[in-house]
């Protein structure tokens, strides 16, 4: 027994508190480096709304400089509040002329037509008419079942679960990630899909 002033210490009670202790340091330590080191993923729907607006200025330029245009009173504004585009001309032939304007500069500007919802036309005032396109973000239920399906049936070493409208994968090699992220992406789905959050 050692005596620090009148309080006797007993060594061996001494010893097996310090041990307890370090234990628990040691297993937080080791949760959290676990957690950390795991590699992850998050799929997510989403996309720019400014190269939206870019494709959108510049099909607006096309209308105005192209000859067969003229006089059609066709016009597309995005709205990006609403997150929707409104397209209105004076026949159905011009306002799909648009719609393929609309999908050729959004391509080269690297957004993908899966964004797009293209709605039904519709009588505007007059003799015009309207569409309609929304701005598609985030993961649907149905399509999130589906993914988690498809990762499931690839037979991969990897945890999916879905979180609000984007999906978490994680796993022990980050090959089986980088495999889930090429196999999704040759998928015919109909939602647009970025891989975010890579942690390695």
């Amino acid at each position: 027994m050692l005596k620090k002033g009148s309080i006797c210490i007993d060594p061996f009670f001494l010893s097996v508190i310090f041990s307890l202790y370090l234990s628990s340091r040691f297993l937080n330590y080791s949760i959290n480096i676990g957690d950390f080191i795991m590699p992850s993923l998050d799929i997510v729907s989403t996309y720019d709304m400014q190269e939206i607006d870019n494709a959108v200025n510049i099909v607006k330029r096309d209308i105005a400089n192209r000859y067969d245009f003229r006089g059609t009173n066709s016009s597309i504004s995005l709205d990006k509040s609403e997150k929707k585009i409104k397209i209105e001309s004076s026949s159905s032939m011009q306002r799909e002329a648009i719609v393929d304007m609309l999908k050729d500069r959004s391509i080269t500007r690297k957004v993908s037509l899966k964004t797009y919802d293209f709605k039904e036309e519709e009588k505007a005032s007059g003799m015009s008419v309207r569409q309609y396109v929304h701005l598609k973000e985030g993961i649907s239920k149905e399509n999130a079942k589906t993914i988690n399906k498809k990762i499931k049936e690839y037979k991969l070493k990897v945890q999916s679960q879905i979180q609000g409208d984007q999906i978490r994968v994680s796993g022990k090699k980050i090959d089986d990630l980088q495999d889930i992220m090429n196999r999704l992406k040759s998928e015919k789905l109909d939602v647009a899909l970025q891989f975010i959050n890579f942690k390695k």
